[in-house]
């Protein structure tokens, strides 16, 4: 599992990389290209899907870091050390053990699930990271939705001859 998210870190970040350089390159070339506002939205949408993306891969490495310590084995790793949040130890004394982990990766976290069929989240993601992406994740497609909205209004004005702004 290490691995599988490393390599979703990797594709994180260079889709992060490529949508900041297209959102960079699209804002550059709209006053050249005479977009206007459609292209404004496109390369801030490809800003903000950057951003998402990059923080993303930032709580990824959070969830990566976890996921090693819980994996460590040997000595002192039965509950796994990531688990062992404020309270375990109480609910260990009542019968409640730690039976495993997983991560979730909407809404990004890592989760331990204990003997009576619950689940908690242990916080090793920063509190900001899934808002965040959530965010700037909205804002990129509303982005999108408006360059579209605004080209297809232009597109239906110039086939009735007028002209839109």
């Amino acid at each position: 599992m290490f691995l599988l998210i490393l390599l979703f870190v990797l594709i994180a970040v260079i889709t992060a990389i490529g949508l900041a350089g297209h959102g960079s390159r699209t804002l550059a070339d709209r006053r050249e290209r005479r977009t206007g506002v459609p292209g404004t939205l496109r390369g801030i949408a490809a800003l903000a899907g950057a951003g998402a993306f990059g923080l993303y891969a930032w709580g990824l490495l959070a969830v990566c870091g976890a996921v090693m310590v819980a994996e460590d084995g040997g000595t002192d790793s039965a509950p796994p050390r990531s688990c062992r949040t404020a309270g375990w130890w109480e609910r260990h004394e009542r019968g409640i053990e730690i039976t495993d982990h997983k991560v979730t990766y909407i809404p990004l976290g890592f989760v331990c699930e204990t003997s009576d069929g619950g689940s908690y989240d242990t916080g090793d993601v920063p509190g900001y990271v899934n808002p965040g992406v959530l965010a700037l994740a909205l804002t990129a497609a509303g982005c999108v939705i408006g360059a579209g909205y605004v080209t297809e209004l232009r597109a239906r004005a110039e086939s009735r001859g007028d002209r839109a702004g």
